[in-house]
């Protein structure tokens, strides 16, 4: 089975090529906006093949489906016009006749249509590819990637979250979720909403962390305004910041819609998902 894997060098991509690169009878194909750059990310892998790949040039897409039976991908969230710069890819999968598609999508997506990723998944739908749907609530990783400098530099989670709880999950738990549903047929038409085990509030990750990193870690509860304008000074992409705050992450938090924890992700795996304290510990040299 050849799968073409979009986004292999991202936080659920590349684990997602590492559990496929151990499964026997797989080949793997991963779409690259920068063959050279992704060369280099995935010099541990030489058996997976880079093809040239752009959601904005659909030159790409044929020559990076050839012979592909199933495709992985995550929206780049710089695109937000899904009927733009998605619904030409979606188009060419059903062309050609693509067994299955796998979608990161969001948590609680289907009562949010202005998200893009509502737009995503009603338009594979209505394209009639076979599907299966990953809603995963808030990646642990968003705070050593989008958090870090605050974390880093400031000692303080700034995040305008309220006092809401949010149910983390491990984006290389979403990679071998991924791994697991492109591999049995059973998660075909499948919604699958993934958390970690636990809801916790900001506040007790600050502590959590405070604990960890032996060193004091404070949460400051801005407010969504001033992280928009914080965000959008340091040079974050207006429409992206826009999405992100207003959208997506932080409203949906502040309304309670991030607490809900589900069982699918340990049921899926056949263990547990990583907790917030393993993955403090595990990434403690990129927060601390």
């Amino acid at each position: 089975m050849k799968i073409l894997v979009i986004g292999g060098t991202g936080n659920i991509g590349l684990p997602l090529i590492q559990y496929l690169n151990q499964q026997a009878g797989v080949t793997v194909v991963a779409g690259a906006h920068n063959v050279a750059k992704d060369q280099r990310q995935l010099a541990d892998y030489p058996d997976v093949e880079l093809r040239p790949f752009d959601f904005l040039n659909a030159e790409t897409f044929r020559p990076a489906l050839q012979d592909v039976e199933k495709v992985f991908f995550v929206r780049p969230p710089q695109l937000a016009k899904p009927k733009e710069d998605m619904l030409p890819f979606l188009t060419c999968l059903k062309d050609q006749h693509i067994k299955q598609v796998v979608f990161v999508s969001l948590m609680g997506v289907e009562h949010n249509p202005m998200t893009p990723h509502h737009q995503i998944e009603k338009m594979i739908v209505e394209l009639g590819l076979p599907y299966t749907f990953i809603r995963p609530s808030f990646f642990m990783q968003n705070l050593n990637t989008t958090h870090r400098e605050d974390i880093q530099q400031n000692h303080d989670l700034f995040i305008p979250a309220g006092r809401a709880k949010t149910s983390f999950i491990d984006t290389r738990d979403i990679g071998e979720i991924a791994g697991v549903v492109l591999l049995n047929d059973q998660y075909l038409q499948q919604k699958l909403t993934v958390t970690g085990p636990a809801a916790l509030t900001y506040q007790e990750i600050a502590a959590q962390m405070t604990t960890i990193f032996g060193h004091p870690v404070t949460y400051s509860r801005p407010s969504l305004l001033k992280f928009r304008r914080v965000m959008l000074r340091r040079g974050l992409k207006k429409d992206y910041v826009n999405v992100m705050v207003m959208l997506m992450l932080y409203l949906i938090t502040q309304l309670g819609n991030a607490k809900a924890v589900t069982t699918t992700a340990a049921e899926v795996l056949g263990r547990q998902p990583h907790d917030i304290t393993t993955y403090l510990r595990d990434y403690i040299d990129e927060l601390s």
